[in-house]
């Protein structure tokens, strides 16, 4: 969905609500996380995409003039992909390193997230 809202960007169709989309996705998924909240994947999958959309609009959006389109996408999209690895071997390694505390750790992850969110929200606002 990434790909998705980035092509409509690129091609500058408007999608309304983005920024307040980039936030409340922060403030969603950070609560999710923190309230360690189980759902069935293809649930999750649809939440996770249906931000996904907002956040790759605002990256196409944002090209620069003489980018190409091509280039940039991919671009957006494996460093999307690069910083979503290192935050799961980030969690991952937190894990190890403290077996005992990791739940409140990623709780703690989670509240931090929601509380960065309200502030994009406020931000816009």
């Amino acid at each position: 969905m990434m790909a998705v809202g980035g092509a409509l960007g690129i091609s500058g169709v408007d999608l309304p609500f983005v920024e307040l989309g980039i936030a409340m996705s922060v403030i969603v998924l950070g609560t999710l996380v923190a309230l360690q909240t189980s759902m069935p994947t293809s649930i999750a999958m649809g939440v996770v995409g249906f931000f996904a959309l907002f956040h790759g609009h605002a990256h196409g959006a944002e090209m620069p003039v003489d980018a190409g389109a091509l280039n940039y996408a991919a671009g957006f999209m494996l460093a999307t992909a690069l910083l979503h690895g290192v935050g799961i071997a980030l969690g991952l390694g937190l894990a190890r390193l403290a077996a005992g505390y990791s739940r409140q750790i990623i709780q703690i992850g989670g509240g931090a997230m929601t509380f960065a969110g309200l502030g994009i929200l406020t931000g816009y606002l």
